[in-house]
């Protein structure tokens, strides 16, 4: 569980920092709220730390349960006194948190929240939606297929249409649960079937050999601000669960050892597809750098925020703190 440092002062606006999730992202979730909890300014706000799980929405503070949230009108009681959120900052990675659920439900009640909107969210999150959406505006990107849980599987087809190795990942989902790089026919259905463990359909994308680079934005009053650009070096043979999360599996740059030119590119890339997706709140926007060209690989609309992740690292990197951030979404949000 995560923990809540202060007794509620009077007269701030309250903020439940949401985190957990129905999906294999929870414990990464939980991660993110902890680092965002701690990073809202008690100056302020009043944080709290909402947990969300299945049916199970609880209020926690110091590692304890102090109330099950009223799902009716997202409040709660606390000695005998009801409680109203004046913003919810989601950190839930997957879903209800970044498909758009959650943002329905609060669009419903009338409580504004730090990410992109619930059409926004739901297009992002689908991969194949969203690269579909995207390509038609020239945007590039790995050729890929589709397949339905249940579907009947062509190896040999894929295989014909892609080349080798290809990546199977889950339709929708993230922290790269259910991936796997194939690199001969006999593992794709092994591979798809692994990929449907984490999500209804599963997309096999040709593999395009480069170095990986992301990218944050946030846009605050209407003005856009792109983060540095981090380079990413996993130790393993691709940027997998156990790169992301092992401290030392992955070596990440930021600011990006680029030419000034193809730095300010995917900069500008970013900001592109941000627009494009109508995004609102920090987004990450990932690429592979593959002879020179920029290739877009995914969105992600809540981003992992605990003190290593990349969206910190480059928030830092360009002079700012994440409380000074976070404290503008509030700030635009509910002024």
């Amino acid at each position: 569980m995560l923990t809540e440092m202060t007794e509620r002062p009077k007269n701030k606006p309250n903020v439940a920092v949401v985190a957990g999730g129905d999906s294999s992202e929870f414990i990464v979730s939980v991660k993110s709220g902890a680092n965002v909890l701690k990073a809202v300014d008690r100056n302020k706000f009043t944080p709290w730390l909402v947990e969300m799980q299945n049916n199970r929405w609880e209020v926690f503070r110091d590692n304890e349960k102090i109330s099950d949230i009223d799902k009716s009108d997202f409040s709660f009681r606390l000695n005998g006194e009801k409680i109203n959120f004046d913003f919810a900052y989601i950190t839930i990675h997957g879903t209800p948190g970044e498909d758009g659920i959650l943002q329905s439900y609060f669009d419903l009640i009338g409580i504004p929240y730090s990410s992109c909107n619930a059409h926004s969210s739901s297009l992002t999150f689908n991969k194949w939606f969203c690269n579909n959406y995207l390509r038609s505006f020239g945007v590039k990107m790995a050729s890929s297929m589709l397949f339905a849980k249940g579907d009947a599987i062509d190896a040999e087809s894929i295989v014909e249409g892609l080349g080798l190795p290809v990546f199977v990942k889950p339709n929708a989902g993230g922290s790269s649960f259910g991936i796997t790089k194939v690199k001969n026919v006999d593992e794709l259905e092994t591979a798809i079937n692994k990929a449907w463990e984490e999500s209804n359909e599963a997309l096999v994308e040709q593999f395009l050999g480069g170095v990986e680079y992301t990218c944050g934005a946030v846009k605050i009053k209407g003005e856009k601000i792109i983060f540095p650009v981090t380079e990413v070096l996993p130790k393993n043979e691709y940027f997998d669960f156990e790169a992301k999360y092992t401290p030392g599996a992955a070596e990440e740059i930021t600011p990006a050892r680029l030419p000034k030119e193809q730095f300010e590119e995917c900069q500008e890339l970013a900001s592109e597809i941000y627009d494009r997706c109508q995004c609102a709140g920090i987004v990450r926007v990932d690429f592979i750098l593959k002879e020179n060209q920029f290739y877009f690989l995914e969105v992600n609309t809540t981003p992992g925020m605990t003190e290593t992740s990349f969206i910190p690292q480059q928030i830092t990197a360009m002079g700012s703190s994440l409380q000074e951030i976070i404290t503008q979404i509030i700030e635009d949000k509910i002024s």
